[in-house]
């Protein structure tokens, strides 16, 4: 059974997306933590983060570092938390949370309310900083 950001990658599942390649995904989190949270997956299915494939680990860090510069840039948060937990989907992600303390990487916290207009709002200005790095 396909993972539900299998899903997504094949366009079944809706997403705001921010960036895309032909090995990697980035759309934002539909329950994020701050605005501006945003998954970053490979689009092969691989349970846990330790079974990537060393290349596609590699690749997968390097468009996630160009995707958190985007939303660093936009956040106006002090740093880019990155988490790698894995227990929420069977599919390797990285987490790209704008951050101004450790804290607020807490998963138990409650989850910010967004419209859609937001989230749409969001990724546009997400990609637009993306697409000029």
């Amino acid at each position: 059974m396909a993972s539900i950001f299998s899903r997504i990658v094949s366009g079944e599942i809706p997403c705001h997306e921010i960036a895309s390649t032909d090995d990697f995904m980035a759309f934002l989190d539909i329950s994020p933590l701050a605005e501006g949270h945003t998954l970053v997956i490979p689009k092969v299915e691989v349970d846990h983060i330790l079974d990537v494939q060393p290349d596609v680990a590699a690749g997968l860090m390097v468009f996630a570092q160009k995707v958190g510069k985007a939303i660093h840039q936009i956040s106006g948060k002090a740093r880019m938390g990155m988490v790698v937990a894995g227990f929420e989907v069977p599919h390797a992600h990285i987490h790209l949370i704008p951050i101004n303390d450790e804290e607020e990487l807490n998963f138990n916290q409650p989850r910010i309310g967004m419209t859609d207009g937001q989230f749409k709002q969001m990724a546009e200005r997400i990609r637009d900083a993306y697409r000029k790095l």
